[in-house]
């Protein structure tokens, strides 16, 4: 177990009390080019719809992304990326309360994706000193993610993705992001093989243990998931539950997913089972 509680975060007035439950992010991609295939491009009232229904589902954060990061995916432009991002971060924003991360790697982006209404910083490229200098200067909180741009790893993986996360945010520590403020993401599927996706997976308790920070994992729909499987994206829903549930198991406090009102039922049977000992989930308690 970590050798600490971790403070809790307070977002937008809701605390995540982490070690108490597992939160939900919702993805929404504004792309016409998403791996998964739900990129809303410029359909604002889609985005407003899947925003809702993600709120009603149990999300409790929404992820907005302009950039597919599936391989070979072609890079956009800051303007493009804000083109996307802006206007529907901050319809998002007139219509649910919940905390709304924005899933970017490019410093301008942040910080009009701040001023829109977002609340928090998800880079996929871990902690870039432009993007800890925004969460540092605006004082949110930032998700590091590991990355990097091949899958040929010369030592174990998971000390690997151990230590890059550790200097990452202790980069972000120097720039004056508070411990607190600071989620750390192995980055399944981000230079790396299928094996090393299922390593990571089967030894995240490794990664919760040992970084003193709150864990987010995302797995939804990967490929390596259709490498086991043999399903199409579109049909990777269990395959999807069973690496949630197995996260949970693992120390998870974030998942990370497209399938929302389905994952939220796999958080609340793995909750009563690793972390609240009560055959009773969070909706249901909410209700009564």
């Amino acid at each position: 177990m970590r050798d600490r509680a971790l403070a809790p975060l307070v977002v937008r007035g809701r605390t995540f009390a982490w070690g108490a439950r597992t939160y939900l992010m919702g993805i929404i991609n504004v792309t016409p080019d998403s791996f998964s295939g739900d990129g809303l491009a410029d359909d604002l009232s889609a985005v407003v719809r899947q925003a809702r229904a993600f709120v009603d589902a149990g999300a409790d954060i929404i992820d907005v992304g302009g950039e597919s990061t599936r391989p070979g995916h072609v890079p956009v432009s800051d303007a493009d990326e804000l083109e996307r991002v802006i206007p529907a971060i901050a319809a998002i924003r007139a219509n649910v309360d919940v905390p709304v991360s924005v899933d970017s790697a490019k410093p301008p982006v942040a910080s009009a994706a701040l001023d829109a209404g977002a609340d928090m910083l998800n880079c996929v490229w871990g902690a870039t000193p432009g993007m800890v200098a925004v969460a540092s200067s605006r004082g949110v909180p930032i998700v590091i993610m590991h990355n990097r741009a091949d899958s040929n790893y010369q030592r174990d993986v998971v000390e690997e993705v151990i230590g890059s996360l550790e200097r990452g945010a202790e980069a972000a520590l120097r720039a004056g992001v508070p411990a607190k403020h600071i989620i750390v993401d192995p980055g399944i599927g981000f230079g790396k093989t299928g094996d090393h996706n299922v390593e990571i997976l089967g030894r995240l308790r490794e990664l919760a243990d040992r970084l003193p920070y709150a864990l987010l994992v995302g797995t939804s729909r990967k490929s390596f998931i259709g490498k086991i499987t043999g399903e199409p994206v579109e049909k990777r829903t269990f395959g999807t539950a069973a690496t949630v549930a197995l996260a949970i198991a693992g120390g998870a406090d974030v998942v990370r997913v497209h399938d929302v009102a389905e994952m939220a039922d796999v958080v609340d049977v793995a909750d009563a089972i690793c972390r609240t000992g009560k055959a009773q989930g969070r909706r249901i308690e909410a209700s009564t």
